[in-house]
């Protein structure tokens, strides 16, 4: 049983991260069933795991949605979530190994490439190798209670993110500063890194409006 709950965990988590699930969607518990062959116990259970991380809230007679924030929730969780990715990037500039070091390197070509390649497009495709490189800086930082934090938060704004980068000019801005982050990180300058890393994922107030309204 609990590993049939780990799989429906799994299941929901990578929709989330890849958009086909959005905020204010429906999880349907019969899809879920038929999707994997499993009773409808395993797929409460995993529901109910999710709903304890805040990234799905449970709807007395409709069933469970994907977590949409409210304005207000929208900025306290990127409060949060821009001091998490910033202590990440300040400890891996404490703590880089050569084979971070290396990861980090191929993950900010990667963006660059895009960047230079595409322009604007494909959003989606660079979108997810940014997650590539916030992946990299925060399991460089070596803190694996930082990393899972860091993770549940960043669900929770995932899909505001993606939406970020169909705007235009922000997939260059975005490569630039991701350069500037590792070159910090690699020269162990760690307090300029985490500065510079908590700006980097912050939105102002109207483009959190802007966002929100695109997928309300």
């Amino acid at each position: 049983m609990a590993g049939q709950t780990d799989t429906i965990i799994a299941a929901v988590l990578r929709d989330i991260e890849t958009g086909a699930l959005r905020p204010g969607d429906f999880i349907e518990d019969a899809a879920l069933m038929a999707r994997h062959e499993v009773s409808r116990t395993p797929v409460r259970e995993a529901l109910i795991q999710l709903e304890a991380t805040g990234l799905v809230a449970r709807v007395a007679r409709k069933g469970a949605i994907v977590f949409r924030p409210t304005l207000e929730q929208f900025l306290a969780i990127l409060e949060v979530h821009a001091k998490l990715e910033g202590q990440a990037a300040g400890l891996a500039a404490r703590r880089l190994s050569r084979a971070h070091a290396e990861a980090l390197e191929a993950a900010v070509a990667a963006c660059e490439t895009h960047a230079r390649t595409h322009g604007d497009a494909a959003a989606d495709a660079y979108y997810q190798l940014n997650m590539d490189f916030h992946r990299v800086v925060a399991e460089a930082a070596g803190n694996p209670y930082l990393l899972e934090m860091i993770k549940t938060n960043a669900r929770k704004l995932m899909a505001y993110y993606r939406a970020r980068y169909h705007y235009t000019g922000v997939i260059a801005t975005s490569a630039k500063e991701h350069r500037a982050i590792a070159d910090l990180i690699t020269a162990r300058r760690a307090k300029e890194a985490e500065a510079a890393m908590e700006q980097h994922v912050s939105f102002d107030h109207v483009t959190a409006l802007d966002l929100l309204a695109a997928l309300s």
